[in-house]
This record gives structure tokens, C-alpha cells and sequence, in this order.
């Protein structure tokens, strides 16, 4: 089943929604801690302040979406990714994909993925690219699915101080 059959939209965030960020990142570091360079620890507690929410959502040339899933105005938010510029001229950089165990399988995480694809195209990027935990095979289909290789680079130790992050990138040239 494709994300427009699952009646998936697609929805960009500002700053002032933040709360329904805050919900679906604690709901991903609680749910699947291994697959993030953050921890749950590191979000809550004196972390978890509406500033640093807003914070999060206001990074210069940012596009952060969710996923909502059923009709109407509102929908049940379910997944989410951020597109990032980099330093780095003309590469832009997808963090944060998350989708809920209840809406996986559905074509959430692949709406998500293109939809970060098209923004960094838009943006004029030749190079996108992410970084995901060695051990995460599902996601690494997942990316593949959608032309990203793994680069041979391997970024520093993830949160659990043992394992690392592969780099993965695709390039967003037109034939």
C-alpha cells in the first residue's frame, strides 16, 4: 500500500508547533532508542523546555514534516523527518526519521524520505545525505529504496558509546 492509499499528508512545521514535534521525538527516542545519536535522557527532564522545542524547529533552512495519517483537518500524526542544510556547499542532510509501529508498512517512511528529497532539491542540493546506526538493516532498505549509497564514511560513537553511524548519500542530479 502507497502513503496516498493510507491517506498519509504531509505537513510542515514551524516553531509553533512544537508540541506536536516534542510528542513524536519522545514517542521515537522512547520506542527505538538504538537508532538515534540522542537519548530520550537527553530530551527530558531539563531538556524538555518548550525554548529548546521551538529551538529545534527554527534552524536556519530546516524543514521539518510530519505524517498524518487518516482524513480531515486534523489526522493522527505518525511519523517525522527533518531536511537540514550543511556547511558543506551544495549537500543538505535528512535527520530524525521516525515512523510509529502502528503506521509502518503503510508507505509512511518512503512519503517522508521523498518528500525530504524534493525539499533538498527545491534548495538546489546536488548531495543528500544521512547517517543511520549500523546495525539498523530495516532502515538501510529503506534508504536504498531511494538511491542512497553507503559512502564508506563512518561518523563517531552513537549515544551507547559501542556502536557507530554508517554515512549513506544519494545524489539529486537530474539525468
Amino acid at each position: 500500500m502507497t502513503a496516498a492509499e493510507a491517506g498519509t499528508r504531509i505537513e510542515v512545521l514551524t516553531a509553533d508547533d512544537w508540541p506536536t514535534w516534542r510528542a513524536l521525538r519522545l514517542a521515537a527516542l522512547s520506542e527505538a532508542p538504538q537508532a538515534f545519536g540522542s537519548r530520550l535522557a537527553d530530551w527530558t527532564g531539563a531538556g524538555d523546555t518548550e525554548e529548546r522545542w521551538r529551538g529545534r524547529l527554527s534552524i536556519p533552512g530546516a524543514h521539518d514534516v510530519v505524517a498524518r495519517l487518516g482524513g480531515g483537518a486534523g489526522g493522527e500524526a505518525v511519523g517525522m523527518v527533518s531536511g537540514v542544510p550543511t556547511e558543506d556547499d551544495g549537500v543538505a542532510e535528512l535527520i530524525s526519521l521516525w515512523v510509529a509501529p502502528a503506521a509502518r508498512g503503510r508507505g509512511v517512511a518512503d512519503a517522508l524520505v521523498a518528500e525530504v528529497v524534493r525539499w533538498a532539491r527545491e534548495r538546489r542540493a546536488g548531495v543528500l545525505r544521512l547517517s543511520v546506526a549500523e546495525d539498523n538493516a530495516t532502515a538501510i532498505a529503506l534508504y536504498e529504496r531511494h538511491g542512497f549509497r553507503l559512502s564508506g564514511e563512518v561518523s563517531g560513537l552513537m549515544a551507547d558509546g559501542v556502536r557507530r553511524e554508517l554515512v549513506m548519500a544519494t545524489s539529486l542530479a537530474r539525468a
